[in-house]
């Protein structure tokens, strides 16, 4: 693939695929993270004298324009991080974003509104999608792929564009991949996966490809309670997947066979009501018992002390890990203990530790961990996992182009 090196940008317009994906209350941004990941990129470009165009979606607008997922809030936030103003086009190829685009100077960016107020961009009709490539086509000279969280959509912007423009690949996305290089071509072992989140079905695939690969998974969240189900322990009102638990037997029988440690919670912390995590109310009846003896009317909320310190000492050797998913409810102070102790374990570790994106980097970030001390933070958790997965990923391929 060829970078931003490989292209002389001096004067041209060039159409930067970013994810700008951020979470928002109301018109704040709650976590800029992804942000400040693409800004590096964007400054490379200003610097070198190009009019950028900086192009995103937000959320599941159906389509067509939508105020709550409007990117205004981003591009205020962008100028900031970058120290310039950046110009924001109200539409996606309309008059603003023609007439934005034709007023930029070398050195100066503007940032279009969410791409996915335009149907064509997720269109499942390959000549729908292609017409809406098209237009935007019509308002640059180069393409810089840098929004690696959009990458395993086949999406107009990710995919069909790059075929219309020379183009190259962006500085995040560069690095996302040689780090996702380092978990699947070049790892140094014990390679150890921490796997969360609310279901077994979204990590079914990873966990498939990962019994060949990886030395020891640890399983948290609420996709814990399945694999505790199929083992025949009482889970209450947990979240449980019972079409998976088949599933979840054969990846234990498999781990056996090929050597790969499974290592489930021992201890949890439960309660019969989920935890407010708008006001953080105490939550009184939560109390902490064996992973085995879970009350019938409770529900398991995050992993429990001992859990934590056997998790910690699990990676306490590691020399590659990955982490996906936070293994408790960490947005509630009563349930985020667990995924702190995960995050500290990793900081602790002298392993190249890569927390794979989504939730997991949200909770690094509101949990008040320094992101520098980790060895990657990854801007894309479904891409990560895809990647991950051995799947063909659009936006890369259509960037080896």
């Amino acid at each position: 693939m060829k970078t931003i090196e490989d292209l002389n940008v001096a004067g041209k317009r060039v159409f930067v695929r970013a994810d700008l994906n951020v979470p928002l209350s109301g018109a704040t941004i709650t976590d800029d993270g992804r942000i400040r990941a693409v800004a590096p990129t964007i400054a490379k470009l200003l610097q070198a004298g190009a009019k950028v165009i900086v192009a995103s979606h937000l959320g599941r607008p159906k389509g067509e324009p939508d105020p709550q997922f409007s990117l205004a809030p981003v591009a205020v936030r962008l100028g900031e991080i970058l120290g310039t103003s950046v110009a924001f086009a109200t539409d996606t190829v309309g008059d603003s974003a023609k007439a934005t685009v034709a007023a930029l100077a070398d050195g100066e960016v503007t940032l279009l509104e969410n791409l996915r107020f335009n149907a064509g961009e997720t269109a499942k009709d390959d000549a729908e999608r292609g017409a809406f490539a098209d237009q935007l086509a019509e308002l640059a000279d180069l393409y810089v792929g840098d929004g690696f969280g959009a990458v395993h959509r086949k999406h107009a912007s990710v995919y069909d564009l790059p075929a219309r423009l020379p183009h190259a690949v962006g500085d995040l996305i560069a690095t996302e991949v040689a780090v996702l290089k380092r978990l699947t071509e070049e790892v140094e072992r014990p390679y150890v996966v921490v796997l969360g989140g609310s279901k077994v079905s979204d990590k079914v695939g990873v966990i498939d490809n990962l019994l060949g690969k990886a030395d020891r998974i640890l399983i948290g969240g609420g996709m814990a309670y399945t694999f505790l189900a199929a083992l025949g322990h009482e889970v209450g009102i947990s979240l449980l997947q019972k079409d998976q638990i088949p599933v979840v037997l054969e990846y234990l029988e498999r781990a056996k066979a090929n050597g790969v440690e499974f290592v489930l919670p021992v201890d949890i912390s439960v309660s019969a009501h989920f935890p407010d995590t708008k006001t953080f109310k105490p939550v009184p009846d939560f109390e902490i018992v064996d992973a085995d003896k879970i009350p019938a009317d409770k529900e398991g909320l995050d992993i429990g002390p001992k859990t934590r310190e056997l998790f910690a000492a699990k990676l306490a050797d590691a020399k590659t890990v990955f982490w996906n998913g936070p293994v408790g409810v960490f947005e509630h102070p009563t349930f985020a203990e667990g995924t702190k102790a995960v995050a500290a374990a990793l900081l602790e570790s002298d392993a190249f530790t890569v927390v794979g994106g989504g939730d997991s980097a949200a909770a690094v970030r509101i949990l008040g961990f320094d992101e520098t001390k980790f060895g990657h933070i990854s801007t894309g958790g479904g891409a990560s996992l895809e990647y991950l997965e051995g799947k063909t990923l659009p936006g890369l391929a259509a960037l080896e182009g």
